[in-house]
């Protein structure tokens, strides 16, 4: 395959560059193969934390930064940064009955229901505890929504949809439309049947409205827990004694046998009317023992030391972790290899940081992270954000790299969740200059944006992004894009057919951005109105420059490190700078990559788009140094993940 390798521009004081000048040679499309074939191979066995595989993946990863001049970005002067927690896995077997109008049915784990705990116990043991309906599980002040009411759910089991009560209501309610909020997380379920005292929950299955399908709850409902480090008081508090999810056949059933539609009771839910219903005579009993043990898994942290604002830092980040070895899948493979999700991410934050120590000192520092356990609940990126190796105030932003496709080039690009950092408007507005076109997360059902390492910094005020593919194919358009999509998580979302091969469909990845923010002055911003996000405004930045005058847009302190014209970082005056087209190289078939980089000046102008309002401008400040936006088209991984019509 021949992909056109459009030219590049890098500015450094003033100077241009182009493509076939950039740093280190470019993006090496056999560099990144190699950086989801070695990870994604069965000898990290799934890269599940506090395994061999880990160990493997950690020193891979480490050797590698090294090897690109790279320093050290952990703690103590080391490479990584260590988060403690808690692993709790079933140890034997499940017994799960379910008794109802006399009759006692046996419930097979992972096949109609997956049983776990964090709960600090030796093991489970729940004998005839009644289950009650409680819709949506949530209980939301601000939007005036308690499917609670004044339930007592002390020795009891708490039934649950996935999602909340917008997704399959008629209109768009209290709460976002098809766009699921934090409410609608299964975390969110578990963590507010806690506070109100539940002995268990379980989660209806739903394919729509889970975003994936039982293989994807079977397979992370029969791995390992994990929980960050807390007192015997706070996992007591935090955990409810045994979590899981149901089958919707179990749950129709169920429902059935208590005299009861599901359908309509569903329905019910989704008012703010709504009231927990018991389920008829309907007794759960489970007995499981419970292995827990204090563990260490590890964040990956490199950084290249900034210029003139050093004490500023831009992370660039990507989950490594997988699912491990877990159950046989219909072939008899038991390793979940994470070759989409995540080691394409990783690869990118690989090659990223190799381009980066290859060329000029940006002015900010740069951290590239390789996170644990995000699988397990974003848990190594809220660490790091609860323990931070740069300040949080001063970090300007957070760029995560999530699950490219192999599908095959796309007219667009995308990022997970919409309206909530200035971030977004950068990327249109400079994947627009590239003659691409900016596709707002076209799955907001899924709520992908409270599902990447991101949400752990973005809940906390930080600028925080991820990036990933777009649906509008050059060949099939939206349509097939979506088609293609779909097959992947339906057939091999966190299974072993997620996997690296040298054959397949080749295909240029959407562009990611290296972005302003490694140069420019000033900062985005994130918009409050989330589940514990209190926003940040670059008004609280401003006095790091002195306001920039409105009669002298270009006005400069110090020496120009750049050309005047261009665009804002925020959006502002100007017109980007056009690069020139360089003739087609061979690219190896299983890949195929192209480097974008435009170059802007800053006007300094940021705004952000409220969750309930329009778009603000927040504040103006005085530009100091040249702006560089540098859009990387990362090569396709030919992963047999998606099953092709």
């Amino acid at each position: 395959m021949r992909m056109l390798l459009l030219s590049s521009c890098l500015f450094v004081g003033g100077l241009a560059h182009a493509a076939n000048d950039l740093p280190g040679g470019g993006i090496d499309p056999q560099a990144l193969s190699r950086h989801v074939r070695i990870p994604a191979s069965d000898d990290f066995e799934g890269r599940a934390p506090a395994t061999p595989g880990e160990e493997r993946t950690v020193q891979y990863l480490i050797e590698e930064f090294k090897k690109y001049g790279l320093q050290p970005g952990g703690v103590d002067g080391s490479w990584v940064q260590p988060v403690p927690m808690v692993r709790a896995q079933v140890d034997g077997p499940v017994r799960a009955q379910l008794r109802q109008k006399g009759s006692t049915r046996t419930l097979a784990n992972g096949e109609d229901v997956t049983l776990q705990s964090l709960r600090p116990q030796q093991a489970v043991a729940i004998k005839d505890a009644p289950l009650v309906f409680v819709g949506y599980g949530i209980d939301a002040p601000e939007r005036q929504w308690n499917d609670y009411k004044d339930v007592d759910l002390h020795g009891k089991i708490a039934v649950v949809l996935i999602n909340d009560a917008d997704f399959e209501a008629d209109q768009p309610g209290a709460f976002d439309g098809k766009a699921v909020t934090y409410y609608g997380r299964w975390t969110y379920k578990f963590e507010e049947a806690a506070r109100r005292g539940a002995q268990g929950v379980l989660i209806v299955h739903e394919t729509a409205p889970a975003a994936y399908g039982w293989a994807t709850v079977k397979s992370s409902g029969t791995s390992p827990l994990f929980d960050i480090e807390r007192t015997p008081e706070q996992a007591l508090a935090q955990h409810v004694p045994v979590r899981g999810w149901m089958q919707r056949s179990l749950a129709e059933q169920l429902f059935r046998d208590a005299g009861l539609d599901f359908d309509a009771e569903k329905r019910k839910a989704m008012t703010p009317a709504f009231k927990p219903v018991a389920l008829g005579d309907a007794r759960l009993s489970v007995d499981f023992k419970l292995k827990r043990e204090q563990v260490i898994t590890r964040n990956v942290v490199a950084k290249l030391s900034g210029g003139a604002h050093a004490d500023e830092a831009v992370i660039f980040s990507a989950h490594w972790d997988a699912f491990g070895i877990g159950q046989p899948d219909a072939k008899g493979d038991r390793i979940r290899r994470g070759a989409i999700d995540n080691a394409t991410g990783v690869a990118t934050v690989l090659e990223l940081g190799r381009v980066f120590a290859a060329g000029p000192q940006p002015q900010r520092t740069l951290y590239f992270v390789a996170l644990t356990a995000e699988e397990k609940g974003l848990l190594g990126a809220s660490y790091y954000a609860a323990h931070p190796l740069a300040p949080l105030d001063k970090t300007a932003a957070v760029l995560n790299i999530e699950m490219f496709s192999p599908d095959g080039p796309t007219r667009d690009i995308a990022s997970w969740g919409k309206g909530r950092v200035s971030l977004e408007g950068d990327l249109e507005r400079v994947a627009k200059a590239r003659g691409r076109s900016y596709s707002p997360d076209p799955n907001l059902e899924a709520g992908f944006f409270y599902r990447a390492d991101h949400f752990a910094f973005a809940r906390l005020g930080v600028p925080a992004i991820t990036i990933g593919p777009g649906l509008d194919m050059t060949d099939g358009g939206v349509e097939k894009g979506r088609e293609l999509r779909d097959a992947y998580f339906a057939a091999c979302y966190h299974q072993a057919c997620d996997a690296w091969t040298p054959t397949g469909t080749p295909a240029a990845m959407p562009p990611i951005p290296c972005w302003c923010t490694t140069w420019a002055p000033s900062w985005p911003t994130a918009a409050a109105g989330r589940i514990g996000n209190r926003g940040r405004s670059s008004a609280r930045y401003a006095s790091r420059a002195k306001p920039r005058a409105a009669e002298a847009p270009h006005r400069r302190r110090g020496p120009r490190r750049g050309p005047r014209r261009g665009s804002g970082f925020g959006g502002g005056r100007g017109r980007p700078i056009r690069s020139r087209a360089h003739p087609k190289p061979t690219i190896p078939s299983a890949m195929a990559a192209s480097m974008h980089c435009c170059t802007v000046k800053a006007t300094g102008e940021s705004s952000y788009q409220s969750q309930r309002g329009g778009p603000r401008t927040l504040d103006r400040v005085t530009p100091r140094y040249t702006a560089t936006a540098i859009l990387s088209n990362i090569p396709a991984l030919s992963a047999a993940a998606a099953t092709k019509a």
